[in-house]
């Protein structure tokens, strides 16, 4: 599979755009990410701010973007400056030189620089626009600099009267994707849903959880996607009745459901797929009857997803499949319309219908409106997931036939102008195409 990418031209549009909402006399700093000591003298892989990495495509650590749309050098970077006996241990890094070209800013300075470029920069700005409460460092810096120019009015300084966050705009910038955002969330549903697809042909009774999560993470590097985009979740049995289950340390039992919650991330763009199916290849009558609640419930959801919906109207279209099919089954009692009324699927389906995805798993983006007063309509360019479920584990008052039984089935959707376009449909979800798929399997 082609490996796609942003090219450079992109990031500086979204510099551009940023800057074009900005006030006059604004100044913008967005700090990368820093690495995170795992243990002792080790780091945690390193991995980029979104939003850092949003107007950039820049995956350094110990970074600063600073905008300044007013300045006839608009776009300034702040990076590690070459250091060879750095680079033989750490690995490579751009550098100042580099920088200006590669990333096509106005002007690059190392970090040594930030005290005396920066102040000069946001000295006589009247808005400063920062993501507060992100990284303590810079917050405890930023806090400091505007001190420092607000005491220095004899030396000609002048702090910004104001500080704003920047997320606010970035965030609705985020929501919508453009084709290149598209093509790689194309690509990365592509590969995660081949994973979903190894891990239901490998599955058998007592394989443990960890050995299908090594199976997905296989998929996912050997395919160019590192990385998954979240802890991947495998829940066997009782396990799947949690819902951010990542212990995956159980064996799976004969005639256990499993229930796998996993996506790759790819360019920086996630993925996020769940799926359930039945360790030894073949739905018992009591998960095939809840399953196919969840399907039906999923597809009412996905027939909501359009221009104009929005997250609320497939909640409550998802809600009215499961509240009747647990009434149906006996699990609910009472008249439907008041059950759905009261949330009685509560106890059984506690989380909402899906999410914005993007850079992030659970991507920026209000679900109301920005004046705050009603939901957010669906709009062509937005990319989300729709994931209903039903989780019955034996602290529920019900018949035990149907405890431990959990179920969710997620997938990723893009709204286009005439409805919306499912991402991850190259892997199965009806009963009978799972069966087939892991029968095949063991077959071959």
């Amino acid at each position: 599979m082609p490996a796609v990418h942003i090219p450079t031209t992109q990031y500086v549009e979204r510099r551009r755009q940023l800057m074009a909402q900005l006030p006059a006399d604004s100044v913008v700093l967005i700090p990368a990410a820093k690495e995170l000591t795992r243990s002792a003298d080790t780091e945690f892989m390193f991995r980029q701010d979104s939003y850092f990495y949003y107007l950039t495509g820049f995956n350094e650590p110990d970074a600063l973007l600073v905008l300044k749309p007013d300045a006839e050098q608009a776009v300034t970077l702040f990076c590690r400056e070459k250091d060879k006996l750095a680079e033989v241990w750490q690995g490579r890094r751009l550098g100042v030189e580099a920088a200006v070209d590669t990333l096509q800013v106005d002007a690059a300075f190392t970090l040594a620089e930030v005290d005396e470029q920066l102040r000069e920069l946001v000295n006589g700005t009247s808005q400063l626009w920062y993501p507060d409460g992100l990284y303590a460092d810079w917050d405890e810096y930023v806090q400091n600099l505007i001190k420092t120019l607000r005491q220095g009015p004899k030396r000609g300084w002048q702090a910004p009267s104001m500080r704003r966050d920047v997320r606010g705009l970035l965030d609705e910038m985020r929501l919508y994707k453009d084709q290149h955002e598209l093509a790689i969330m194309e690509q990365a549903a592509t590969l995660s849903a081949n994973a979903h697809c190894r891990a239901m042909e490998k599955a058998y009774p007592g394989i443990h959880e960890y050995q299908l999560e090594a199976e997905i993470h296989h998929e996912f590097a050997r395919n160019g996607a590192r990385f998954p985009a979240y802890n991947s979740i495998v829940g066997g049995g009782a396990n799947a009745c949690i819902l951010h289950y990542t212990e995956n340390q159980d064996a799976i039992a004969d005639g256990d459901l499993v229930l796998i919650d996993a996506g790759c991330e790819l360019a920086g763009y996630a993925a996020d797929i769940t799926r359930t199916f039945p360790v030894n290849g073949t739905f018992s009558d009591e998960q095939a009857a809840l399953y196919q609640i969840v399907l039906e419930a999923q597809y009412a959801a996905l027939a909501e997803v359009k221009p104009g919906s929005n997250f609320h109207q497939a909640n409550q279209a998802a809600v009215a499949v499961v509240t009747q099919g647990l009434l149906s089954l006996g699990i609910l009692q009472g008249e439907l319309d008041d059950l759905i009324a009261n949330d009685a699927h509560k106890p059984f389906l506690m989380h909402g219908i899906g999410h914005w995805l993007g850079l992030d798993v659970h991507d920026v983006g209000d679900y109301q409106r920005t004046d705050g007063k009603q939901l957010r309509a669906f709009k062509a360019g937005m990319v989300l997931t729709i994931e209903p479920g039903i989780y019955i584990d034996d602290s529920h008052d019900v018949d035990p036939k149907w405890h431990n039984i959990g179920i969710r089935i997620e997938d990723n959707v893009v709204i286009t102008d005439n409805g919306h376009q499912l991402l991850t449909g190259d892997v199965p979800k009806d009963i009978d195409a799972i069966e087939q798929l892991m029968a095949s399997a063991k077959g071959a």
